[in-house]
């Protein structure tokens, strides 16, 4: 059904990004998770480097990691694993 109706999309419908720098640990941490999380409910996802992006930069760069969800922020710093999950299988 579509968000109309309250429900979200299937887990297949639904997208991950992840906004990241090069050098950063907590990004190589948040792609670990994502990777994962994605891997097993067949999320697809993909990475965007602040540093290719002056938007992203301007606009996340005191965040990152950041993940979007379908487009919009889902959280910044940390990727709690089970959130995350919740969020693409809910």
């Amino acid at each position: 059904m579509t968000p109309l109706f309250g429900r979200k999309a299937a887990p297949g419908a639904r997208s991950v990004t992840l906004i990241r720098k090069s050098g950063c640990h907590l990004c190589d941490d948040a792609e670990r998770v994502i990777e994962r999380v994605c891997g097993e409910l067949g999320v697809s996802w993909e990475q965007k480097d602040i540093a290719d992006d002056q938007e992203l930069y301007d606009q996340y760069w005191e965040q990152i990691p950041v993940v979007l969800v379908d487009g919009r922020q889902h959280t910044f710093w940390r990727v709690d694993e089970g959130r995350l999950r919740k969020e693409l299988a809910g």
